[in-house]
């Protein structure tokens, strides 16, 4: 089968790689039918490839159709449509059992010291060949795929992989008073699928930033209030005049370790990709390469006593926290991965909505067959010709 490969620092192959098999009796197969990029997908295509080897298969946003299903596996038989949890996750340990499938005691990759194992992401989440190809080993096939019914368009339910559930999770945490006022930092696909939740779970007021004039734009068209970042040298200063001087009483973080505005720590990300991989890791994994702008952002423009949600991916382990700030402002703050199940019985009927109540058809900017990836990660990461979502199609 053909399949997205990585081989180094921005460096993507389409390649002929062995058709995956049932493993386990837990097993299922499926013939993906689309497959997101995700901007998780571009801290491997640009920092983290310490932690990955040429050859590994990317992508953690598929869906398609069932081939083949393991003896022991009762809730899927050939021919079901399923989306793919990106969580790999058994449904029935400790962590699963409290709905902390990003947690799962089953898949957790002990040997990094790390949570479930993830699809398509690196050797610190078990480097399980990912769904950017033209079929995926679903392992737990009994627990993780989502059955969705035939009919309408791939894009009605492909989100409910990651995007969806994660933008849900982080507006969750984000505690947003009903009525109240929440900041989203980053209008990517995280960032846009966030603020129309927050809209629909009740914000009065909905602030987006970013510095690229498609993303603003889009926001807009879903009632968001955007602050561009190119045009205001303190945009907690912007925030704070749009919420009675005292700022938003949630942030969400929707852009993580790779923010703009931090060229010393940008360049401390880049050097350590130069680095040999052993080392590299290292330096990636236990010192300080995140760039904090968006962090730090978020800190300065929550209001007293609110609470800032963080979605997008940091890395390092020593990264400096103002904690005096958070301490006297009484800041909350919750983060990680998302635990996807946990939300599906929230997400799966706004996205079978014919009223398509949060625009998840109208996300995908850019539809592509699975041979052009490598331009398309290039487009992705270079945000070139107004891509601000990839769905491949294999």
């Amino acid at each position: 089968m053909k399949a997205v490969t990585w081989q180094g620092k921005r460096n993507v192959r389409v390649e002929e790689v062995p058709d995956p098999k049932i493993e386990k009796p837990t097993d299922a197969v499926i013939r993906v039918t689309s497959t997101g990029i995700c901007g998780s997908d571009l801290h491997l295509y640009e920092v983290l490839g310490a932690f990955l080897e040429p050859g590994d298969i990317l992508g953690h946003e598929p869906m398609g159709i069932v081939e083949e299903v393991g003896a022991e596996v009762e809730n899927l038989k050939p021919g079901d449509r399923v989306v793919v949890p990106f969580n790999v996750s058994c449904g029935h340990c400790f962590y699963c059992d409290r709905n902390l499938q990003s947690q799962c005691e089953t898949t957790q990759v002990t040997e990094h010291g790390k949570g479930a194992a993830l699809f398509g992401y690196t050797k610190l989440y078990g480097q399980v060949p990912g769904g950017q190809a033209e079929r995926l080993r679903i392992p737990f096939a009994d627990y993780g795929p989502i059955k969705v019914p035939d009919g309408p368009s791939d894009d009605r339910f492909l989100y409910l992989s990651d995007v969806v559930p994660t933008s849900w999770q982080a507006v969750e945490y984000a505690a947003v008073p009903p009525g109240g006022s929440v900041l989203i930092l980053g209008l990517g696909p995280i960032g846009q699928m966030c603020a129309r939740i927050a809209r629909h779970r009740g914000a009065g007021r909905v602030i987006g930033v970013d510095l690229v004039d498609e993303r603003l734009e889009l926001a807009r068209r879903y009632g968001v209030d955007t602050i561009d970042l190119r045009q205001y040298k303190h945009v907690a200063d912007a925030v704070r005049d749009r919420t009675d001087g005292r700022g938003a009483d949630s942030v969400v973080d929707a852009v993580g370790m790779e923010a703009h505005g931090a060229p010393v720590t940008g360049l401390a990300q880049q050097l350590a990709t130069l680095l040999p991989s052993p080392i590299a890791a290292r330096v990636v994994e236990k010192a300080a390469v995140d760039r904090l702008s968006a962090l730090y952002l978020a800190i300065d423009a929550v209001r007293r006593g609110g609470t800032i949600s963080l979605s997008g991916v940091y890395g390092g382990m020593l990264d400096p926290m103002p904690m005096m700030t958070l301490f006297d402002k009484q800041v909350q703050l919750r983060m990680g991965q998302a635990n996807v199940r946990a939300w599906i019985d929230d997400v799966l009927p706004l996205v079978s909505d014919d009223a398509d109540p949060l625009g998840v058809e109208d996300l995908a900017t850019h539809h592509l067959p699975l041979s052009e990836a490598p331009d398309a990660y290039d487009m992705f990461q270079k945000k070139r010709d107004g891509a601000i979502k990839i769905v491949l199609a294999p």
